[in-house]
């Protein structure tokens, strides 16, 4: 399991990166200013960072219950990134309609943008992150690399 720190330094370079590409690319996507898709973005990135160390911890918490382990397969990382953006699109959704004064539909149609960004985005760096800081327990197993 991951300590606190470990975590909360996962949560943090998460956000920070995601931050860097999805700016000026939903502000390009969108035909926004920069500067609304920054605030949509950090305040954004506020509340998915609070979501995704509850998220990740109880995520741990229930696959180690139920495997022995917090070693995903593939199948198990893309369902952690699909349940983890549905998530977060619940949540996000009803600012992003209200800071950029748009309809419910359009904030969605805009909220499941960035959520397909990010589901992608969180599968590739989870995985890059898990093979930066591996924990102990995973240095006797092979890699889990089938689905």
């Amino acid at each position: 399991m991951r300590t606190a720190a470990d975590r909360i330094r996962h949560a943090i370079s998460f956000e920070l990166l995601g931050l860097a590409l999805i700016v000026p690319i939903g502000s390009w996507a969108f035909s926004m200013p920069v500067a609304d898709i920054g605030i949509v973005g950090l305040v954004s990135a506020t509340l998915a960072t609070a979501w995704n160390y509850i998220y990740n911890l109880g995520f741990d918490h229930v696959l180690q219950r139920y495997t022995g382990t917090t070693l995903k397969t593939v199948g198990m990382r893309i369902f952690h990134a699909v349940l983890f953006e549905a998530g977060l699109l619940t949540i996000l959704m009803p600012f992003i309609a209200w800071y950029l004064g748009i309809s419910l539909w359009h904030a969605f149609v805009m909220d499941a943008a960035f959520a397909i960004f990010y589901m992608v985005y969180a599968f590739v760096f989870n995985w890059g992150y898990d093979r930066l800081f591996p924990l102990p327990e995973w240095q006797n197993k092979p890699e889990a690399g089938k689905i």
